[in-house]
């Protein structure tokens, strides 16, 4: 069943969508790029707040926009996975060494941390082209987001087709997968049947849609509503 991923740029931001029924708290600076990152004490007061706050949703942490240099992505991947989140995401693009950081980052997974890729959908061509890497790696996840918000949503640059063939070849290698970018309320219709494990959002949760924006609760109800619970287990 797909869940509900809800980036948050602040503490308030991150009990709001707890309490709006996010299932999976993404620690996020929207100012700060594709994947702006919260400075490390900060990530590591969210996690703190969550565990006082009795908040039961897994944190995901970005790393920022970095530059694909092996050695830099893997310490960044290494700080922010040491600050206690339950998963750390790092943007792949197609300059420089993804490839080389993919392998590096192999490092750390093998030490359990819980690497989700981000593949950029206005970027790649074929997204699916470094998942075999990225699975032998040992991530624990994929996902497909955009990095220029300004040019449009994830179904402006790739068609429900080549989503569907992306999550298959995914879930295909064991991997987590998710969909994000610019997502809109009406977009969750065509989204849910492709079966992602999650769909991220920021911007259709904002006030007037506005990504930089304060989280507004009636518009994270909003969206809450249209992707299904999770039924409760155990």
């Amino acid at each position: 069943m797909t869940r509900l991923l809800a980036s948050v740029a602040s503490l308030e931001e991150l009990a709001l969508a707890a309490k709006g029924g996010a299932d999976i708290l993404d620690v996020k600076d929207p100012r700060a790029g594709a994947l702006g990152a919260w400075p490390l004490d900060g990530i590591v007061h969210a996690v703190e707040t969550a565990r006082h706050s009795l908040i039961h949703a897994p944190l995901s942490a970005t790393v920022g926009d970095l530059p694909m240099e092996p050695a830099a992505v893997t310490r960044r991947v290494a700080e922010t996975w040491a600050c206690g989140v339950d998963y750390v995401k790092i943007g792949l693009f197609p300059s420089g060494d993804p490839a080389g950081c993919v392998a590096a980052l192999a490092t750390e997974a093998r030490r359990d941390a819980r690497i989700v890729a981000v593949l950029f959908a206005d970027l790649w061509s074929d997204p699916g082209t470094l998942l075999p890497d990225i699975a032998k790696a040992g991530f624990a996840g994929a996902m497909l987001d955009t990095a220029g918000k300004s040019s449009g949503g994830l179904l402006r640059h790739k068609t429900k087709d080549e989503l569907a063939r992306f999550l298959a070849q995914a879930r295909g290698y064991g991997l987590l997968t998710g969909l994000a970018g610019s997502l809109r309320l009406d977009d969750i219709p065509a989204l849910l049947p492709l079966a992602p494990d999650y769909l991220g959002f920021r911007t259709a949760l904002c006030a007037g849609a506005e990504r930089g924006g304060a989280l507004d609760p009636a518009a994270l109800a909003a969206v809450r509503n249209a992707v299904p619970r999770q039924p409760l287990t155990g």
